[in-house]
């Protein structure tokens, strides 16, 4: 065994121990009591069972990823990515249709070993504190669905990605930058059209007040709204959201049916206002950017190492081959992500205070604040999350910052 065999492993037991770390930092946070300014988010019966949702989710969330990082491990130590390699090998030579095989053996048998763990946090734990709505027969629908789409999206683009790389030799790089580019560009314009009916329902806003407060909401901050449509999250949870999506004439709002039960309409216009700001500050397509710029960065670096025999032979793969290294890579790679990952959840938290403030501006603070605060008593969240999790985890400010933010 090389010495990036034992780099791999020294990667993935530091990578354990410091999210373990933070996990019980972030835990030990759950029995501080309510922020004054939040004291009207919860009583104490409330707050009470929000503390046991989040001591249920830490205690099940330690289970899972010491089971993940044990699957792993053993996999590296007895041999898996081997298995899996002359298994590929015994129904194709051809290097293409092994790698396909390859990646469906890792990642359909992965899911399948962690299906379990999906199941019981839906239908156990979701469940016992009232936020499940889906049925088994949708949960299986849904993973179904998923593996279709993985075998078609993903094996295009390993298949393109191979062909790239037998083709252009070390400038293979470029090709798939190029090719990954367009179909994150292509989801961005078109997902809420092409995917999202294939497990949701989405019906455009009926006509009433709450239609009229938007388009009214639109006109005056000059914002070309004519898509507004409404997700029926309920079939699978109580929880509440929304988001917006493209860019252009292919520009979205969509709200989900819990939050519309869940806020009245001033409310739910301020959060559209927010959502607004996003777009106005130019935040979608700064992050797109710099999406595509990290992507860029990795597939060179990739190409660098994608040709050395030991970043294959560093996962136990006997015969060097494009997709051993792509796994040994990813692994050895995954510090490098953890950086950029950092970044980009410090920018984003900026960017949620910059959209605060749009909505505080253009519209109000005030029903923006009692919307955080509705939205966090319903989905049970944590108003005490550790400063370090935060750091290392937290896309959005906590909320108590994001009131404070709203108050000055």
């Amino acid at each position: 065994m090389n010495t990036l065999f034992y780099t791999i492993i020294t990667i993935l037991v530091l990578q354990f121990l410091i999210e373990t770390v933070l996990d019980y930092l972030n835990a030990k946070q759950h029995e501080d009591p309510i922020p004054k300014d939040l004291e009207d988010v919860f009583d104490a019966e409330e707050y009470q069972k929000s503390q046991v949702y989040q001591k249920t989710n830490y205690r099940f969330g330690l289970l899972s990823s010491i089971f993940s990082i044990a699957l792993t491990l053993s996999f590296l130590i007895f041999g898996g990515f081997e298995w899996a390699d002359q298994l590929a090998r015994s129904f194709s030579t051809n290097e293409i249709i092994i790698t396909l095989i390859f990646f469906g053996i890792i990642t359909v048998g992965s899911d399948i070993i962690t299906t379990p763990f999906s199941y019981y946090q839906t239908f156990v734990i979701e469940e016992r504190f009232g936020f499940n709505k889906s049925t088994k027969a949708l949960f299986i629908t849904d993973k179904l669905k998923g593996w279709l789409m993985m075998a078609i999206l993903g094996g295009g683009v390993i298949t393109l990605t191979m062909w790239f790389f037998q083709w252009a030799g070390p400038n293979f790089w470029l090709y798939v930058w190029g090719l990954v580019t367009a179909i994150i560009v292509f989801m961005n314009l078109f997902y809420s059209k092409l995917i999202v009916p294939l497990f949701n329902k989405q019906t455009p806003l009926e006509d009433g007040i709450l239609k009229t407060k938007i388009e009214s909401y639109a006109a005056k901050v000059g914002f070309e709204l004519n898509n507004i449509f409404v997700i029926d999250g309920s079939k699978r949870s109580t929880k509440a959201n929304a988001y917006f999506s493209g860019f252009g004439k292919e520009k979205r709002v969509t709200l989900y049916d819990t939050l519309i039960n869940d806020l009245d309409e001033d409310e739910i216009v301020a959060v559209l206002a927010h959502e607004v700001g996003h777009y106005k500050r130019k935040h979608i397509i700064t992050n797109l950017t710099a999406s595509i710029l990290v992507l860029g960065f990795t597939l060179f670096v990739l190409s660098l190492f994608i040709n050395n025999p030991e970043v294959s032979k560093a996962i136990g793969v006997t015969q060097p081959s494009f997709h051993a290294a792509l796994i040994g890579f990813g692994i050895l790679y995954s510090p490098i992500s953890e950086l950029t990952s950092l970044v980009m959840n410090f920018l984003s938290r900026k960017f949620e205070y910059q959209a605060d403030d749009y909505a505080k501006n253009t519209f109000a603070a005030e029903p923006l604040i009692t919307s955080l605060k509705k939205l966090s008593k319903n989905s049970l969240s944590n108003l005490t999350p550790h400063p370090a999790y935060v750091f290392m985890h937290y896309s959005h400010p906590p909320l108590i910052q994001r009131i404070k933010n709203l108050l000055t």
